[in-house]
């Protein structure tokens, strides 16, 4: 059985999408792509895909991951395109590696997140989020189907900045840009988490919604406050893996000549 791990994004109106809704269109995307997918046992089986920590309904992303089971061997970058050619525009597969390694989840430790504060100028971000890094904790509170729950939403966040709109990104209004590194903790603290934070610590209050996108997903390097790519060691497994075949048909022809 061959494994093979994704990564997709949510761009434009498709990421008002739910998980629910990716996972049905992905599933219709494997029958079209006649993908030949492993199921699982029992009365009623299902495909066996595994979805690691989806982004909440409403944030875009560039870093979602999942990873499938086949079987029979296919090329990844082939089926890479079939899926995106099937998928709809802004739900788009974009990736595709064979899984070489194990726990790709375990991978997933902390997310980079971007902002857009439409309305909001960049040195008013700016003196609410020096606030919010000088606070030891900032008491948020989300709504959970068991009530109302308070919990820290500073102890999560590894990085807060705040810019000003890129040169290709220009606007007429004031607009200020957040780039954060969030662990992922329990409980799991969202962009809107550490909004709610900043309005708490700083009176920050953007007149609109905040435009948020993931920008990348993966295990969180505490010596450079940086997130890397989970995908890499499956890649480098993947290049090795020539080599070590070599290296064992030479060792096999010289122990036959001995």
């Amino acid at each position: 059985m061959q494994r093979i791990r994704l990564r997709y994004t949510k761009r434009g109106r498709l990421r008002f999408t739910s998980h629910r809704d990716f996972q049905r269109a992905f599933e219709r995307a494997l029958r079209r792509a006649e993908v030949p997918m492993a199921y699982s046992a029992g009365f009623t089986p299902h495909p066996k895909v595994s979805y690691a920590n989806a982004a909440p309904t409403g944030t875009g992303s560039e870093a979602e991951y999942l990873e499938i089971a086949l079987t029979q061997t296919r090329d990844p970058q082939k089926l890479c395109e079939l899926l995106d050619e099937s998928m709809p525009v802004g739900l788009d597969i974009i990736e595709a590696v064979e899984a070489r390694t194990s726990g790709l989840a375990d991978r997933l430790t902390a997310s980079v997140w971007e902002l857009r504060l439409d309305g909001v100028a960049p040195e008013d971000a700016e003196r609410a989020v020096d606030a919010f890094k000088s606070a030891d904790t900032v008491e948020v509170q989300r709504r959970t189907k068991n009530g109302m729950r308070t919990f820290d939403a500073r102890g999560a966040v590894a990085s807060l900045e705040a810019h000003s709109p890129q040169a290709d990104r220009p606007t007429d209004q004031p607009c200020a840009i957040l780039r954060l590194v969030v662990r992922h903790v329990t409980p799991a603290v969202r962009p809107d988490d550490v909004l709610s934070g900043l309005r708490a610590v700083a009176d920050l209050a953007p007149p609109v919604a905040a435009a948020v996108t993931r920008l990348a997903q993966g295990l969180f390097d505490e010596e450079t406050g940086t997130v890397t790519d989970p995908l890499a060691p499956d890649r480098e497994a993947v290049m090795a893996a020539p080599a070590d075949r070599t290296g064992a048909a030479e060792t096999a022809a010289a122990k036959a000549s001995a």
